[in-house]
């Protein structure tokens, strides 16, 4: 790994909020690498095919939590996880109400996309950026602007809503109105001809135990394979198959740059490895 591999890191480049010191929400900035910072960006302006891989760390400054991170939902409540099993929710009526009082307060639908989303885009807009992959189930990339097309949520969405029985997809939106209208479980109402479908309903989202959609699976893969580098955004690297997108790249001789906040599993194969607020580093890698 090469972190800090560019000459001088020339803080002149770096946002004058990222050379102050402690910001208003107390990250030191300048504990951020400025060497491996512009050495990223060197590789990322050299890049012609340039994959993203992004999780939840790229969404906590839209005020959505992360799962896995010292703050993280399932770090602090190992229970929640439960709420993402497939075989739970299938099976435990329980389960299926705290996870629709879950989806009803979920800070996600007041987030709005943040300065590292728009960065991404910025990125798309250089004609560079070949595919992002997300592990992300907010939406938060699409509502940024980027073209749908570029975009794989390789776990879903929770934009929708999937019936487990007969298939259909429905918005999100529309059946949450019912659980305020006070259906604690709400079940398909798709119209069978003599019968209500009666499914049960789940967000369109990759649970554990459940299968990813095997073409997002296969371009992801494909497109780690024939990148030339590999961005690595917010995630711990830790949930496969998504994961593995970060060696597949590497073993193909594309450059890999890792932005989080904390260690990943696959720092020592990287580049450079870039840590600090990805709201702030971003922007800064992209700069011209």
């Amino acid at each position: 790994m090469a972190s800090g591999v560019g000459h001088g890191g020339d803080a002149g480049r770096l946002p004058a909020r990222a050379r102050d010191g402690a910001d208003r929400d107390g990250t030191d900035r300048d504990s951020i690498d400025l060497d491996g910072l512009e050495w990223a960006r060197r590789l990322l302006a050299r890049s012609r095919r340039t994959v993203v891989l992004t999780g939840a760390g790229i969404s906590t400054d839209s005020g959505i939590p992360d799962f896995r991170g010292p703050d993280g939902i399932w770090t602090k409540n190992p229970a929640a996880e439960k709420m993402a099993t497939l075989q739970a929710y299938m099976t435990d009526p329980d389960v299926r109400r705290r996870s629709w009082r879950n989806r009803l307060e979920s800070p996600t639908w007041e987030a709005k996309p943040n300065a590292g989303h728009h960065a991404l885009v910025a990125l798309e807009r250089r004609g560079t950026l070949h595919t992002l992959v997300t592990q992300n189930v907010d939406g938060l990339h699409h509502a940024a602007g980027h073209d749908p097309d570029l975009v794989v949520e390789i776990h879903g969405t929770m934009r929708e809503v999937l019936c487990m029985s007969c298939g259909t997809r429905s918005a999100m939106a529309d059946v949450l109105d019912r659980v305020r209208a006070g259906e604690d479980d709400p079940a398909c109402t798709i119209d069978q001809g003599a019968t209500v479908c009666g499914g049960i309903l789940k967000s369109a989202t990759i649970s554990f135990g459940q299968n990813l959609v095997p073409e997002d699976l296969i371009r992801a893969e494909e497109a780690a394979r024939t990148c030339d580098l590999l961005l690595a955004v917010g995630s711990t690297l830790s949930v496969y198959p998504a994961a593995g997108l970060v060696p597949t790249a590497h073993l193909a001789g594309a450059h890999v740059v890792i932005v989080n906040a904390e260690p990943t599993e696959y720092d020592t194969i990287a580049d450079v490895v870039v840590r600090g607020p990805i709201s702030l580093i971003l922007p800064a890698l992209l700069e011209s």
